[in-house]
């Protein structure tokens, strides 16, 4: 239960009102692609000026969001670019420790 919020309040809390963050930047009609465009997409510094990392959050919001909207291609195209991105993350920090 939140601070300040009792069990009996009858309205819907919506979490996503406190959400202030805006780090990643897809462009329109990302999320309908291919899961490795939108893996590579969102690994770019364009996208994601602070890593792929942030890109996979993205992703996974944009998944946690659609909720029961997305069709089950759609998701299933999400999670492998989930996948895909995760991969490049782990390529990623094996490459940063053998500096």
């Amino acid at each position: 239960m939140t601070a300040g919020r009792k069990s009996s309040d009858k309205r819907k809390w919506k979490w996503i009102a406190t959400v202030t963050t805006d780090s990643t930047h897809p462009p329109p009609g990302l999320f309908t692609k291919s899961a490795p465009t939108i893996a590579k997409v969102l690994a770019s510094k364009e996208v994601s000026p602070k890593g792929p990392a942030s890109g996979m959050r993205m992703l996974t919001y944009f998944v946690n969001r659609a909720g029961r909207g997305l069709s089950a291609l759609r998701r299933a195209e999400l999670e492998r670019a989930k996948a895909l991105l995760s991969k490049r993350i782990q390529r990623d920090k094996t490459r940063k420790g053998q500096s």
